[in-house]
């Protein structure tokens, strides 16, 4: 069955964040909100161990599966071995600034290849019957006019992609470092904006600097989706009323308490397999950001979440600390 991946709101993949615990303990806040991988590439998934890479919790979904490369064939073996697996959706990574993704000739630099990048679309979605999508910058270099993003897009579209998620800075692959590249270039909201306009045929994302849900609601004005990166690390309880306030639907919002709660038996169960408790831990620890005891519950995790047993007891613990604080 095919998922509808076309929703107002997503979170942004992002490496060493975005992993499989991140993503369970996100669906405890959010069950609307859709989700990404980190980014894969194809030689890790054709090479590496798969079930390492690509094994999700059903309570994820829906769960798109963002793939790196420049093979159209390998990418389009990926995509197949990704649909196989049970993601509802295939995403190509076309604004990854990394120097390591560069090298490897994927990643932003494929904007300055459309040709190529409708190539692996087209192949991928002759692959697959899920929906086949694509995230990019508004430019690249200096590559960067909004004429060229049109060129990029109008190709791309051609090949059948309908969905694109674009990132409103252009991306510098030389002197600036990736966490540079999500600040220093401007914020060109008004170009995705316009993009939508001259394609209204196509389901067009913004994404880059959106922090609120009063920001995402003034971009739902121009534009179909919102992504969110950062931001939703950073301060993970701000989609905790996202199901109601952005998705429509009559719920009533968690409690952070209620949220660890949730996490402890999940917790247990990774323990339990040889999992390490700072392996899931560690995304929770903004759950409290911004809140009064956040301090005491960070500290508490940090210092005893690496310790040899460790389990939801830690988790535990420091929730008591801030209940107490």
């Amino acid at each position: 069955m095919t998922i509808n991946i076309n929703l107002p709101l997503s979170i942004a993949p992002m490496m060493d964040h975005t992993d499989r615990h991140y993503r369970y303990f996100l669906r405890q806040i959010s069950r609307r909100t859709l989700l990404y991988t980190e980014m894969i590439t194809s030689q890790a998934i054709l090479h590496g161990d798969r079930s390492k890479l690509l094994d999700f919790s059903l309570e994820e979904k829906p769960l798109v599966l963002q793939l790196g490369g420049d093979n159209p064939t390998q990418i389009a073996e990926c995509a197949k071995i990704g649909a196989d697996w049970g993601y509802d959706a295939i995403n190509l990574n076309v604004g990854c600034p990394s120097p390591r993704v560069q090298s490897g000739n994927f990643g932003a630099c494929l904007m300055m290849q459309p040709e190529l990048v409708a190539k692996a679309v087209e192949a991928m979605q002759q692959a697959v019957k899920i929906p086949v999508t694509v995230k990019h910058r508004i430019g690249v270099d200096n590559c960067d006019r909004y004429e060229d993003m049109v060129n990029f897009v109008r190709i791309v579209s051609q090949s059948g992609c309908n969905h694109f998620s674009v990132h409103a800075r252009k991306a510098w692959l030389q002197g600036l470092s990736p966490k540079e590249n999500r600040d220093v270039p401007p914020l060109r909201y008004e170009d995705v904006y316009r993009l939508k306009q001259d394609f209204p045929h196509l389901f067009i994302e913004i994404n880059g600097g959106i922090t609120t849900l009063e920001q995402t609601k003034t971009h739902l004005e121009f534009v179909d989706a919102v992504m969110i990166g950062r931001a939703a690390y950073d301060r993970p309880y701000t989609f905790a009323t996202v199901d109601r306030d952005i998705f429509g639907e009559s719920v009533v919002a968690r409690s952070r308490y209620d949220i660890v709660e949730a996490m402890l038996p999940y917790i247990d169960y990774w323990v339990s397999k040889g999992t390490k408790l700072n392996s899931i831990s560690r995304h929770m620890l903004q759950l409290f950001a911004e809140q009064p005891g956040t301090k005491a519950w960070k500290r508490y995790i940090t210092e005893n979440a690496c310790l040899p047993g460790a389990d939801s007891l830690v988790v535990s613990n420091a929730l008591a600390k801030v209940t107490n604080g």
